[in-house]
């Protein structure tokens, strides 16, 4: 399968970026835990090569913890600011803007020396589709001052956001990146829902994440779906849609039924906390 997804709105929310990169003093980039690699955009290096960074990994919650924080020292490393959350339920909330302080503590002081005081810090928050950016800001502010949805691309505008005193959020559209050099984050960003599932072949992605979950979770899906898993992923997708009924009306085996089913409790975390994709690159 070939992932190659590019709308036009997402060239002209680029060129928007590169219009308000000078207006903000820290970049809050969100990324899915599950693929924090995977679910970065590398324009935004580029965009925002001289301004303070900050990573927020979302999502933590769906994702191994053990792999957390792999991930969180491998940004670190790199010169970035992190914090792992879950913004639906709020899990870490409460030290972002410390940490947003710490990563504008030089701009601070510079700003000090020069007198001028409390002027908030002004914070772009960009992600790719579906990393939950709206839930974040949401959930940031108190208040739902965005909109949120389930679907890739829902947040549309561009809007200033005063949170508190110290800091204001400029929310951006979700952008990707006009063409995957390396189809394996295609196939990551689908199985997370990242790409409309209308133009994907689900029963093909339900295939490789069989794959990937036989190879990084042994036991997961022998556990949730009493599969053999020694078994090819054609054969582990049939017993799925035995075990769980998945019929057509003339009582045959229903494999979509059964790939949407395998697919829909990944993403929602049923199949338990699950990375898909590791810092030395072996996923």
């Amino acid at each position: 399968m070939q992932f190659q997804w590019y709308p036009g709105h997402m060239t002209k929310a680029k060129r928007q970026m590169q219009e308000d990169i000078k207006l903000i003093d820290l970049v809050i980039e969100l990324v899915d835990a599950r693929i924090p690699l995977s679910s970065r955009n590398p324009d935004i290096d580029e965009l925002g090569k001289n301004k303070s960074r900050l990573i927020l990994m979302n999502k933590s919650d769906l994702s191994d913890e053990k792999r957390n924080q792999e991930w969180s020292d491998f940004f670190r490393e790199k010169g970035y600011f992190v914090v792992c959350l879950d913004s639906r339920s709020k899990a870490g909330m409460k030290s972002v803007t410390t940490v947003v302080m710490e990563a504008c503590k030089e701009k601070i002081e510079r700003d000090r020396k020069r007198g001028i005081v409390n002027r908030p810090v002004r914070a772009m928050v960009v992600g790719i589709p579906n990393v939950g950016k709206s839930t974040f800001i949401n959930s940031y502010a108190g208040k739902a001052c965005a909109k949120t949805g389930n679907k890739p691309g829902v947040t549309k505008g561009k809007q200033w956001i005063r949170l508190n005193k110290n800091v204001e959020l400029l929310d951006t559209p979700g952008i990707l990146w006009p063409k995957f050099e390396d189809q394996m984050v295609g196939l990551r960003l689908a199985l997370i829902g990242a790409i409309k599932d209308e133009i994907l072949n689900i029963d093909e992605l339900s295939l490789d994440l069989i794959k990937i979950l036989k190879t990084q979770y042994p036991g997961v899906l022998q556990e949730r779906y009493q599969v053999e898993e020694m078994e090819e992923p054609v054969e582990i997708l049939k017993q799925i849609a035995e075990n769980r009924k998945c019929v057509t009306k003339g009582n045959e085996l229903d494999y979509s039924k059964a790939a949407a089913l395998l697919i829909e409790e990944f993403r929602s975390g049923k199949l338990g906390r699950i990375t898909i994709e590791l810092p030395n690159g072996e996923v």
